[in-house]
């Protein structure tokens, strides 16, 4: 494939199974979506999907059974450096600080920092997301949201150009769940990357990315997307707005359509 385009991330015609006791479970049936470089795409659907699987065949942890994945016109064979990835569960090592955990993958990717320029570099990050002054806690010393604010650091502290988001702010109370949504706002302006994230707050996905993909009930595939066309710096108060009012209701929609149900409610 000789992919002359503005894609950044081409998921072709995957299909995926799992092996069980009692026979193959197919999960992703001839899924295509494709993200523009810079871009960020939100993926939601129903629980059991599939979504934490497309995660796992972007960065190259699964091979698809059919169909082909392509990073920045490289075809996804194996795990890829070039991604950087978030997850509900911060998972931070105890043992190490909050410095320590953010340097964590200059560790372990292939770099040419220097010591002191990879302390530079998580600690910018660290102030640009508000946790100047914390570098030499232990994450048992931060809060849920603070733990959070340091593994989306950790993620991007090799400035991948891929990042993958599988519900990082899910364990979040509300409030600091939209405060990392500005967070998040922020990041991507200063630290530009391609984006797709995983999630079940409807919220969330058109708050965030430039297009909201809705996969069907399993095997998934393609069932309905939008974009969500916003501009300069999105403020929570948008989400009262009319036109995302309307969008929240027929991603509603199209999620009842996705778990079985009709949902031609009037």
């Amino acid at each position: 494939m000789n992919s002359k385009n503005n894609d950044a991330i081409i998921i072709k015609s995957v299909s995926h199974s799992y092996q069980t006791d009692t026979g193959k479970l197919p999960v992703l049936n001839n899924l295509n979506i494709r993200v523009p470089y810079h871009g960020f795409t939100a993926v939601v659907g129903p629980s059991g999907c599939g979504k934490s699987t497309l995660t796992k065949l972007i960065s190259g942890l699964l091979k698809p059974d059919n169909g082909e994945v392509w990073l920045n016109n490289e075809k996804v064979i194996e795990p890829k450096p070039i991604v950087g990835m978030a997850f509900q569960n911060p998972v931070l090592l105890e043992w190490r600080t909050v410095l320590q955990n953010v340097i964590l993958p200059l560790e372990i990717v292939p770099n040419n920092f220097s010591q002191l320029e990879k302390e530079k570099r998580a600690r910018n990050l660290l102030s640009l997301v508000g946790l100047e002054g914390f570098e030499d806690k232990k994450p048992s010393e931060l809060s849920g949201g603070m733990k959070q604010r340091a593994s989306l650091c950790r993620a991007l502290v090799h400035k991948p150009q891929v990042l993958i988001l599988d519900e990082p702010f899910g364990a979040l109370d509300a409030f600091t769940r939209e405060d990392l949504w500005q967070v998040m706002h922020k990041l991507r302006k200063e630290e530009p990357f391609t984006g797709v994230l995983i999630t079940h707050d409807l919220r969330e996905s058109i708050f965030l990315t430039d297009e909201v993909i809705v996969l069907s009930g399993r095997p998934a595939t393609n069932q309905y997307s939008v974009k969500t066309s916003k501009s300069g710096n999105p403020q929570l108060e948008s989400l009262f707005e009319p036109k995302s009012i309307e969008m929240l209701k027929n991603l509603r929609h199209q999620i009842e359509i996705a778990q079985g149900h009709l949902g031609n409610k009037s």
